[in-house]
């Protein structure tokens, strides 16, 4: 019985740590709060289409992505922080190449959205329109 306390005990202290993380990211990433905007505006516009399933685990894949990028790319600069407290070539490449990551990300994002909400928010714009 022990082992399995332990085992839960062990996941809880995970999931606390991981959560201060996503806290961090929150507190101190001016794009994650840009993230955190579109990411609900997208999921309010999907349920107001009422978007078949699959493309809810489409978007909510791609809002992962993004957020994964941004929590990667806060990692990467704290420990070249950490490890170049001077400026240093090597370090702005590093934090540069994170950087691209994210905007890749957030790129696919932007053309998934579009791929996805623009016909059936086209063809809501299209009643609309006629009334």
């Amino acid at each position: 019985m022990s082992r399995m306390r332990d085992f839960f005990a062990s996941r809880v202290h995970s999931f606390r740590h991981a959560f201060r993380g996503w806290g961090h990211v929150l507190r101190t990433q001016r794009n994650a709060w840009i993230h955190a905007v579109i990411s609900t505006l997208v999921i309010l516009l999907a349920w107001w289409l009422r978007l078949p399933v699959r493309d809810w685990a489409v978007l909510f894949v791609t809002i992962a992505l993004v957020w994964t990028a941004e929590f990667i790319n806060t990692a990467l600069e704290a420990v070249v922080d950490l490890a170049s407290p001077q400026q240093h070539p090597l370090a702005k490449t590093g934090k540069d190449v994170g950087a691209a990551a994210v905007l890749i990300a957030a790129l696919t994002a932007v053309l998934v959205g579009v791929l996805i909400l623009g016909p059936p928010l086209w063809e809501k714009i299209k009643v609309y329109i006629a009334q």
